[in-house]
C-alpha cells in the first residue's frame, strides 16, 4: 500500500513538474514575442516633433494650394 503512494506521490509531482516547465516555456515563448513587438516599435517610431513638422509642411501647402485656386477662380468667372 505504501508502494502505492510513494508510486502516486512520484507521479503527482513529475506532472506537476512538467506542467510547471511547460508554462515556463510559454512565458518565456511569450516574452520573446512582446520584446520583439517592442524592439519593432521602437524602429519605427514617428517621433512628435516629427510628424508636427510634417503636418506643419503639408497646411502650408494646402494653404498655397488655396490661394492658387482662389486666384484662378477670381480671373476667370463664371459665365
Amino acid at each position: 500500500m505504501i508502494e502505492a503512494a510513494v508510486s502516486a506521490g512520484i507521479a503527482v509531482i513529475a506532472a506537476a513538474a512538467a506542467v510547471a516547465n511547460r508554462l515556463h516555456t510559454r512565458i518565456n515563448s511569450l516574452d520573446t514575442r512582446v520584446d520583439k513587438v517592442e524592439l519593432y516599435a521602437a524602429q519605427t517610431y514617428l517621433p512628435r516633433t516629427d510628424f508636427n513638422t510634417a503636418v506643419t509642411e503639408l497646411r502650408e501647402h494646402m494653404v498655397r494650394i488655396e490661394g492658387k485656386l482662389d486666384r484662378f477662380i477670381s480671373e476667370y468667372p463664371r459665365q
